[in-house]
């Protein structure tokens, strides 16, 4: 299946792992590429070291491209991102900031940049960057989708920039991938979905959990880890998502991050008052760290917090993601049938 992301990426199927902490993991990704599509590791949770660590990892578990996901807003992302440059990994996405200085350097070696975006204006500033694509994360994604569903955002996106478009948000089948298509994309990324997969390490009562959930179990707020985010619906939730964490409680929280980071206690102070909603974010980011590595790594509902995006109403099982990939492919291809034979009138839809 053929594309302009497949060309632009060297890729069998237009199918990308998006890249989640803790869960895109080394194999995870490798189970990715091996089986056709593109996998992102993670750096968010990363220190450069274990970077280098994991990015050799890969290397020694697949030879097809693979990517590395970037949020530039995080402590440390440059860092992680030196040590991705450095050792020159074929895709780097980008989220979250600025990536000129990026691109640049990626685009030196021949590498492609791929921006995560929400919204036009921020696609066709990563155009003029010189990214090689953009992904548009929908409403309906998890963690920090926007606020435009994928139906509409996706060829919103497509008709303003002229690089491939990736969908993301509420894709987990074959139909999701047909759909994204016809929407004008060049593929879809899919989160939800490869996390539940067989090489995926979130644990397996939460994986027990998706299966168990449909689509109106989730949560979107921006109260918990500083953004908007979707959550799997559960009652510690509902409960940590109900209003803004207070000032005070922020401020000993960013205190917290700060020492687990390594950054200056006085610069987190003098941030309080020039930079408080930065400092707000960093708190909120050092709170959210152990409740979502609880969910993820221990399957710990009751005190985590699991992002999930609305997908979750359409997985059912738990594959190897070679498995999947496969899957998908071929309902895309049974579905395009039934829909061309609908357009020409000799059957109807049910």
């Amino acid at each position: 299946m053929q594309t302009r992301l497949t060309t632009l990426l060297g890729i069998q199927y237009p199918l990308v792992l998006s890249g989640m902490s803790w869960i895109s993991t080394p194999e995870l990704v490798a189970a990715v590429s091996n089986a056709g599509g593109l996998g992102m590791l993670a750096l968010g949770p990363l220190s450069p070291e274990e970077t280098r660590v994991a990015i050799l990892k890969i290397r020694s578990l697949t030879d097809k491209p693979f990517g590395v996901g970037c949020t530039l807003l995080m402590p440390g992302a440059k860092e992680n991102a030196e040590v991705a440059l450095e050792l020159q990994v074929p895709v780097i996405n980008f989220s979250l900031g600025k990536g000129d200085w990026l691109i640049e350097r990626c685009h030196a070696y021949g590498g492609k940049v791929i921006a995560t975006v929400t919204t036009a204006k921020h696609a066709l500033a990563a155009e003029a960057q010189g990214a090689d694509a953009i992904m548009a994360t929908g409403h309906e994604a998890a963690a920090h989708g926007g606020d435009v569903t994928s139906l509409v955002l996706v060829p919103a996106l497509v008709d303003a920039v002229k690089v491939p478009v990736i969908a993301c948000g509420g894709f987990a089948d074959g139909r999701g991938l047909l759909a994204a298509l016809a929407l004008g994309a060049s593929g879809i990324a899919m989160g939800s979905r490869f996390a539940t997969c067989f090489e995926s390490p979130v644990h397996q009562h939460t994986k027990q959990a998706v299966l168990d959930k449909d689509q109106h179990a989730t949560i979107y707020s921006s109260n918990f880890d500083g953004l908007p985010a979707r959550y799997m619906q559960t009652a510690t939730a509902q409960r940590l998502t109900r209003k803004p964490m207070n000032f005070f409680v922020a401020a000993w929280q960013a205190m917290l991050a700060a020492r687990q980071l390594n950054i200056s206690l006085w610069k987190i102070m003098a941030g309080l008052v020039v930079e408080p909603t930065k400092v707000r974010l960093l708190a909120c980011f050092g709170a959210a760290t152990p409740r979502l590595k609880a969910a993820t790594e221990q399957g710990d509902l009751k005190t985590g917090m699991q992002f999930i995006g609305q997908s979750q109403g359409l997985i059912h099982d738990i594959p190897t993601a070679h498995m999947l990939v496969e899957r998908i492919i071929d309902e895309a291809r049974q579905q395009s049938r039934q829909v061309n034979q609908v357009l020409a009138g000799s059957i109807t839809t049910h």
